[in-house]
């Protein structure tokens, strides 16, 4: 499994997300709390993913979040008010490589897989067989969330709304592969969506401030425990928690 993070308010060095709280997305790579028999450390690598200029940057890694040398000076010179972050702990079999590591992006999205596809790849011929050649040509790696956010992208250019493309993306996997662990983060910089399929997550939504995360990075008692198989909309004004069909 993985641990990620997605987050929306006032401009902030990324340092105060990802490195400052106690329960922070670096301790996280080591220190997890909750994995839920998914594995024990995420040192398979990490990305980071925030706006300038209305697009998309990322920054992205195929060490354990802890070894990188530049990451605590990159993180306290650069503020940001819309982020998405994740540490990987990757699949058995899957590549260890940057391409391999959330954020995957395209434009102004940012998005990101903590779980597993069941039976992979065998048992997403089906769904991959669907998408255009050039889209399976140019995916980023071979592993599932790779494969996960082209599908993904591909409902999105269609122009799908972000929540009823990620519920058809559950939906789709789930019949094609049973028991796979679906928790997404899908990020515009305006809004944020997710999905909870096997796997934890926390909202906090209060003072013009979005925070989803896998795990609370702070011991405040303001975070609120999204239910299994629900579907998360937020902006910095409000939020909607619903069940996954």
């Amino acid at each position: 499994m993985c641990r990620h993070l997605a987050y929306l308010g006032p401009r902030v060095p990324l340092s105060a997300l990802l490195i400052e709280p106690e329960f922070s997305l670096l301790t996280q790579s080591w220190a997890p709390r909750d994995m839920r028999g998914g594995g024990t450390v995420n040192a398979d690598g990490f990305g980071i993913g925030w706006y300038a200029g209305g697009r998309a940057v990322r920054y992205r890694r195929d060490c354990p979040m802890w070894t990188d040398s530049s990451l605590t000076a990159l993180s306290r010179a650069t503020v940001a008010g819309a982020l998405l972050a994740a540490v990987r702990s990757g699949t058995v079999g899957m590549p260890v490589v940057e391409t391999a590591c959330a954020p995957f992006g395209d434009d102004t999205w940012l998005f990101s897989h903590n779980g597993v596809v069941a039976g992979w790849p065998d048992s997403l011929a089906g769904p991959a067989s669907r998408l255009p050649p050039v889209d399976l040509f140019t995916v980023d790696a071979p592993t599932d969330s790779a494969l996960l956010w082209v599908l993904l992208r591909h409902k999105l250019r269609a122009g799908r709304a972000p929540d009823r493309a990620l519920a058809e993306l559950v939906a789709e996997v789930t019949e094609a592969a049973p028991g796979s662990r679906l928790n997404f983060l899908l990020t515009d910089g305006r809004g944020v969506w997710a999905t909870t399929v096997g796997h934890s997550l926390s909202l906090k939504h209060r003072g013009g401030v979005v925070l989803l995360a896998s795990e609370p990075h702070d011991r405040c008692t303001d975070w609120t425990p999204v239910p299994d198989l629900h579907l998360v909309s937020a902006d910095m004004s409000m939020y909607t928690v619903e069940a996954l069909a």
